[in-house]
């Protein structure tokens, strides 16, 4: 049930765009819906005024007709029909904030079909059919906005499509799940093991009951596809990602990197060779003085290297309500200044220099040179230098090797620290040590990302 539309919207047609207010039309009313609500309520006359014009949000589609009418209150449509919302004619911008694949997909494309701009937070909808749905905004001259879906409260696609549009982007890359990074902040400061982290986040809402998409590093991984999209003008490629997720990390591990002077995170990286392109999500040592190293708790981060500018680094919070929703207002701010404002004078979309790179592949996960950190399990009384000798075999170049601080009932532990070496490299290498008389265990390995200009 809902109420009718016709009797509630006042009509506007006619009225000019620059002079009546942003009519909004909302899907979803949850977490980031009634936090986008909230906010657009409580700052009204300061966002109108950044705008150029009001936004007023007319129209909501809620499972939960009861509670979505104690969140909005009267003057706002309400309407259990989700796709009523995304095709009627006196809504001027979809706001999908319902989530899923599927039936978002349906909502948003058929806004763009009615001539309406989209404004999302879903990162997995775009990073599924990001393709189909920005074609589609082309063909229809409409925009998609989706700074909510990347790193929630860092403004970090304004960035990159705006602040640092002057620039050839060599890599980005990121802290981009606050659940990952609170689970690895607690096995660093607390000593905590995965399992017992992981129940903390949980308790405290940071983690779902099913973790699986934080933890398994799919979150981190879709919104590194539209990262690297951004950067590189590419077209969305969530299926050539490669990813790695935090639930084999031994506190063991967290513990060695403190010893060499590194910490472990969950990051995002996308960086642009000459042979192509690497798409990559993994935990990684980073050094302990770098910045990166010191973003804590949920908090996320992202940090850009274009050719002009250096390094920059953008900080803000990973998760939250309304901290999703200054994003999603902020895109909105911008439909309010670019609607019917000619699609050849706004910033060009996703895609836009798509042939830029289509010659340029993805690398594969053998081809990825990076330094590397490895865990040798050694038996009592063994030469470390034998570790050493079996790498030098393999051609894997050795910065540092040491043997980690004694761990009551712990066994011999070696840890190296080795120079840029391609990963199929580093895997021989560990294959022939796992086969060496002194090693006696399983070999750990994890990425060392030095992350400097």
């Amino acid at each position: 049930m809902y109420r009718d539309p016709v009797q509630s919207l006042q009509p506007l047609h006619g009225v000019p765009v620059a002079m009546r207010p942003l009519r909004v039309g909302m899907i979803g009313i949850g977490t980031v819906g009634s936090g986008t609500f909230r906010v657009l309520a409580r700052n009204q006359a300061e966002i109108a005024g950044r705008a150029g014009r009001g936004i007023e949000v007319v129209m909501v589609a809620a499972r939960n007709l009861q509670r979505a009418a104690g969140i909005v209150g009267d003057g706002v449509v309400l309407t259990d029909d989700p796709m009523h919302v995304a095709t009627h004619p006196d809504v001027d911008v979809l706001v999908e904030v319902a989530g899923g694949t599927g039936p978002a997909r349906d909502w948003v494309l058929a806004a763009i079909a009615h001539g309406k701009h989209v404004v999302t937070a879903n990162k997995a909808l775009l990073a599924e059919h990001g393709g189909e749905i920005f074609a589609a905004a082309r063909q229809h001259g409409v925009a998609v906005a989706y700074e909510g879906a990347v790193a929630v409260s860092i403004p970090i696609v304004k960035a990159l499509r705006e602040g640092l549009t002057a620039n050839r982007i060599e890599w980005v890359a990121g802290i981009i799940n606050g659940t990952t990074n609170f689970i690895l902040s607690k096995m660093r400061d607390e000593g905590l093991d995965f399992a017992a982290a992981l129940a903390q986040a949980q308790a405290l809402g940071y983690a779902e009951a099913d973790p699986a998409f934080d933890i398994e590093g799919i979150d981190a991984a879709h919104k590194l596809t539209l990262l690297a999209a951004n950067a590189f003008g590419s077209p969305v490629r969530f299926a050539d990602v490669q990813v790695e997720g935090i639930t084999s990390l031994q506190g063991v591990d967290v513990a060695c990197a403190e010893q060499l002077g590194y910490r472990i995170k969950l990051l995002g990286v996308a960086c642009r060779r000459e042979e192509g392109v690497e798409l990559r999500v993994q935990p990684a040592l980073v050094p302990a003085a770098h910045l990166m190293a010191h973003v804590n708790g949920a908090m996320n981060a992202v940090m850009v290297k274009g050719d002009a500018s250096g390094v920059t680094m953008y900080y803000g919070a990973g998760a939250g309500s309304e901290q999703t929703a200054s994003a999603v207002i902020a895109d909105l701010v911008d439909m309010a200044r670019l609607d019917g404002t000619h699609a050849a004078q706004r910033v060009p979309h996703l895609g836009f220099h798509a042939h830029a790179m289509n010659e340029l592949p993805v690398l594969s996960r053998a081809a990825v040179r990076t330094s590397h950190y490895l865990r040798v399990p050694v038996h009592a009384g063994s030469d470390i230098k034998s570790v050493a000798a079996v790498l030098a075999v393999q051609q894997v170049p050795v910065q540092q090797l040491v043997l980690a601080a004694e761990r009551s009932g712990a066994k011999p532990q070696v840890l190296v620290l080795t120079g840029p070496a391609a990963q199929s490299a580093i895997d021989l290498a560990v294959h022939a040590l796992q086969a060496h008389p002194a090693v006696n265990g399983a070999v750990t390995t994890l990425r060392v990302e030095e992350l400097a200009s």
